[in-house]
């Protein structure tokens, strides 16, 4: 009895697996036994680019002479600000101007000083000439002939310390125009028109400028993928205000000394920022930065945009023009990587489910 309802059973378990693989089969093929097209999903071949990374985040910095503080050499009351937060300016551009009244009179009283000594020279060579026919004729001795010739070296060093004197006055008159030693955009003005400027002990700063143009990016790599990182390998970014647009760098220098945060240590790579088509960059911009260490370049890739909960297995064939096509990877939702002999192929098939 009990053998007879086990043979039953396995009877039952048989016929419903045998319905259930025929109904599917018959939801997948049409009359003729091929696979009806309500079944497959089209999408393009492409070539792209295929390699491991090393992912870290980072921040956008100047560079070294990038950013530069500019501020005052003499103490003085501004007098006149050209330029305000945001103002890009060139090498050279006048950006601010110290009351020279104090630094001009300087200057006059310097230059009188000058004249005085240029008369006192001349008048002592005219000495020195006279004392030289007086001893030609023996009327003087040799001591008042020295004595005239000490008088115009005298006179010629002090020609050279009022022209020495005038030269600082008029260096001193030219730090009240202040300007910009590098051309950059305007970051900060930390002095007003009327404020007083002293500058006994410290150079106050007046503006910051930063030259956009010479950027870089420091990118935290943490202590694990730090040894893989090299100079010279290719990077590509993005910025949260472009997330449509990757922007390419170079490694150019790993620094020595780790950074902690949070108790995870990192190492500063610095990267050097490719064009960026007509986009700004700006510092303190975070970045997402992914390290090229080895790939393939134009490998063959198919892209699933709807992939999200369809698994796909290894090595599975799938229906396409060309027959027989494998699929060497299917562990990413982002595409799936093709036999590179699909180049001349532009579209590929596959079930939703297997």
């Amino acid at each position: 009895m009990k053998r007879k309802t086990w043979t039953g059973l396995l009877v039952v378990v048989a016929v419903v697996a045998a319905g259930s693989w025929y109904l599917s089969r018959g939801a997948l093929s049409g009359a003729d036994g091929t696979v009806a097209d309500a079944t497959y999903r089209t999408t393009t071949i492409l070539r792209r680019s295929i390699g491991s990374t090393v992912l870290a985040t980072g921040v956008i910095r100047p560079r070294v002479g990038a950013e530069v503080r500019v501020g005052s050499r003499v103490s003085g009351i501004l007098s006149e600000l050209h330029v305000t937060i945001g103002d890009f300016v060139p090498a050279g551009h006048l950006l601010a101007v110290l009351d020279p009244t104090e630094f001009r009179a300087r200057r006059n009283q310097a230059a009188a000083q000058l004249e005085t000594a240029t008369t006192e020279r001349d008048f002592a060579a005219l000495e020195l000439d006279r004392a030289r026919q007086l001893q030609e004729e023996e009327i003087i001795t040799q001591a008042g002939y020295d004595t005239a010739d000490r008088g115009f070296q005298t006179a010629l060093a002090q020609v050279k310390q009022a022209e020495a004197a005038l030269e600082s006055a008029e260096i001193q008159l030219g730090y009240t125009r202040i300007e910009a030693p590098i051309g950059g955009v305007v970051a900060s003005v930390s002095t007003q028109v009327g404020e007083t400027v002293a500058a006994s002990f410290a150079s106050p700063t007046f503006v910051t400028i930063i030259d956009l143009d010479r950027l870089e990016v420091w990118a935290y790599v943490d202590e694990t993928d730090i040894g893989r990182v090299e100079v010279g390998q290719l990077a590509i970014f993005t910025v949260d205000t472009y997330l449509d647009t990757d922007f390419e760098g170079t490694v150019t220098a790993i620094q020595p000394a780790a950074e902690i945060i949070d108790n995870v240590v990192n190492y500063v790579t610095l990267i050097e920022i490719g064009p960026t088509n007509g986009k700004t960059l700006r510092p303190e911009m975070t970045t997402s930065v992914n390290i090229i260490l080895e790939g393939r370049d134009d490998d063959t890739i198919s892209e699933w945009p709807d992939l999200h909960g369809v698994p796909l297995y290894p090595y599975h064939t799938v229906e396409a023009t060309m027959p027989g096509l494998v699929i060497l990877s299917a562990t990413s939702f982002i595409g799936t990587f093709l036999d590179s002999g699909m180049s001349s192929y532009r579209t590929v098939r596959s079930r939703r489910s297997w």
